[in-house]
């Protein structure tokens, strides 16, 4: 399996990534990886139906997706994969999963959250896990869309922890 994209969006399949993020990276499957949606039969249908013609999308949970990394099955396949959060990543990157970067594409705001753009906000558990992530070399890139210029997330959490 090639990971040609991990991006963290809480939205998950939407007209953003079945248009630009799936054009740009030559993908042929969306796997969503979240231990929440994959227990939710009715989004996980309509996830699977939300997929653009001719790439096919899955549903599945974190352990699923370590034991299928390696997988035959999934040899030939140029992947992009989802997250609705940073815990998920964490998890699949102590399971042995290596990524080169993490897009950081929207992740709502909820109480408890601070916003550090305005479609990124984190919580502590978030920032916890962000920092985990860039202490094993992943490049944190904040990007809605391909064409926007890359800001490294590390920065802006900084930048936010020096202001208060």
């Amino acid at each position: 399996m090639e990971i040609r994209l991990a991006r963290i969006d809480d939205r998950l399949i939407h007209g953003q990534v079945t248009t630009s993020w799936t054009k740009r990276t030559d993908i042929n499957r969306i796997i969503v990886v979240s231990d929440t949606v994959a227990f939710d039969h009715l989004s996980k249908f309509l996830l699977q139906q939300a997929a653009p013609p001719g790439i096919n999308a899955n549903v599945v949970t974190v352990q699923r997706m370590l034991e299928a990394f390696n997988s035959q099955l999934f040899k030939t396949q140029k992947v992009m994969l989802l997250f609705t959060n940073p815990q998920d990543v964490e998890k699949l990157v102590r399971g042995g999963i290596q990524l080169k970067s993490l897009n950081i594409g929207g992740m709502r705001f909820e109480n408890g959250k601070q916003m550090i753009t305005n479609f990124v906000s984190v919580n502590e558990k978030d920032q916890t896990s962000f920092h985990f992530l860039a202490k094993q070399g992943i490049e944190l890139e904040v990007r809605k869309v391909p064409t926007d210029r890359k800001v490294n997330l590390i920065d802006l959490l900084d930048k936010k922890e020096k202001a208060k």
